[in-house]
């Protein structure tokens, strides 16, 4: 590299602690690191990371290598955490959905540490080992999942009531804008596009730009979430998953638990009707009869008692 590259390149480099260690002081001080402590141990991790790597940089090359994967790893880790940590925070108001959501992302969780492990297995590349192709793997996944975040909250903000000054949104911004440049950057270094030093300062410009905007989230205070803006429609999703959950089904049959789903669902989104009078013995018959006679006449003898 040429000297003023080489000037670029380390700067750009030391600029990742100096932001980092203002956003974690900017943290402590006033008390977020309780709030955020995915994205507070992040923060740290990634100020004890450059320090590990910066010493380690012009030791022994192999010592270095493993320095270098594992603290990838590490990333990996807290990333995928701080991702659960926003998520849980957007759905504050919503327990069961936040329930829900805790669980599938221990699915995913399980499901990448799975695709990593298929694909360090199953590729054949002498430059690198199957456990460096697992992190780079996971690695991915996890932008991948960042974007998909982002993307959610764009979208879904105004159903959850989420404004976009609020912190949870910001560091939920800066991890996706991150992630689109990164996984961009990767097409182009495959196609031949763009090729060390620049994809290295292209890189570190953009992680430097994600540092600056969680550092101006934390400095301006977070709105409160305004309980009116929350939508009517998210509620009731959250009522009838919690209907769901707390309904008592035959363990041996799957068929009557979905049907409910279905039934459940579709009489949320319904105007609510006046309660009809009690059933004679023979209208109980008549539905005896029709649940007996399969699905089709279940469906008619249900519209036939709503008119």
């Amino acid at each position: 590299m040429s000297g003023r590259i080489t000037i670029l390149y380390y700067g750009l480099w030391f600029a990742h602690p100096a932001i980092q260690l203002c956003i974690a002081a900017l943290m402590l001080s006033r008390g977020q690191h309780r709030r955020f402590k995915y994205f507070f141990g992040y923060i740290v991790t990634q100020l004890v990371i450059f320090a590990t790597v910066f010493l380690s940089r012009y030791g022994n090359g192999s010592v270095y290598m493993y320095i270098y994967w594992c603290s990838n790893a590490v990333s990996v880790a807290f990333g995928f955490g701080v991702i659960h940590e926003v998520f849980v925070d957007v759905f504050r108001s919503f327990h069961t959905l936040r329930d829900l959501g805790t669980v599938l992302f221990k699915w995913a969780g399980l499901v990448m540490l799975l695709v990593a492990g298929v694909v360090s297995i199953s590729t054949n590349s002498s430059s690198m080992p199957p456990w460096m192709q697992a992190i780079l793997t996971a690695q991915r996944c996890v932008r991948i999942v960042q974007v998909g975040l982002i993307l959610f909250l764009l979208f879904f903000a105004r159903y959850l009531g989420v404004s976009r000054r609020q912190q949870s949104f910001g560091i939920a911004l800066g991890f996706g804008a991150f992630a689109v440049m990164e996984l961009t950057l990767l097409s182009s270094l495959v196609g031949n596009h763009l090729v060390n030093p620049w994809m290295s300062i292209v890189n570190m410009t953009a992680y430097n730009a994600s540092l600056v905007l969680w550092f101006s989230y934390l400095v301006v205070k977070s709105p409160a979430r305004d309980a009116a803006s929350t939508l009517l429609q998210t509620q009731r999703w959250e009522h009838s998953l919690s209907d769901i959950q707390h309904q008592s089904l035959p363990t041996n049959s799957l068929i009557p638990m979905f049907e409910g789903m279905v039934d459940r669902a579709l009489s949320r989104t319904q105007p609510e009707f006046r309660s009809a009078p009690a059933e004679s013995p023979t209208a109980n018959a008549r539905a005896s009869a029709a649940s007996a006679g399969g699905f089709e006449s279940a469906a008619a003898a249900r519209a036939g008692s709503r008119s």
